[in-house]
């Protein structure tokens, strides 16, 4: 199946074999360090940047049918955020991982991010449109 949006990401994860626990790394854009003065001014006019994680959760499909309630949650969290990273982690013998077997999965996503790996990943802004990032 071809992801082309929030609500395709929900249908082909209920569709696998194994069910599914998605995880959730919320990056905030910030001037990189030892930036130029085009750079910040690139930045400041809505370009360029580099995405920092700020926030992390994974969630049963179920649980976030809806990006507008995924965003929601995440507000009551005070932690402002420009980008979702998504990936899955899938279960065993018709069982979902729980939230300890995705703390570690959780934890390697955020380091590719912060290492500019994120190929493996799609990406929602907060409207729930899949972005591409380069």
């Amino acid at each position: 199946m071809n992801i082309e949006s929030y609500a395709d990401l929900i249908i082909a994860a209920q569709q696998q074999t194994e069910p599914q626990r998605l995880l959730f790394v919320f990056a905030k854009a910030e001037l990189p360090n030892g930036y130029t003065d085009t750079q910040k001014q690139n930045f400041e006019q809505g370009n360029g940047g580099a995405l920092a994680p700020v926030l992390c959760v994974d969630k049963l499909p179920e649980e976030v049918s809806d990006f507008s309630n995924l965003v929601l949650e995440s507000k009551n969290t005070g932690i402002d955020w420009d980008i979702a990273f998504v990936s899955a982690l899938g279960g065993r013998g018709g069982f979902p991982p729980n939230s300890d077997e995705a703390s570690q999965p959780l934890k390697m996503m955020t380091e590719k991010i912060q290492g500019g790996m994120i190929a493996d990943f799609l990406t929602f802004d907060k409207t729930g449109e899949l972005v591409a990032l380069y």
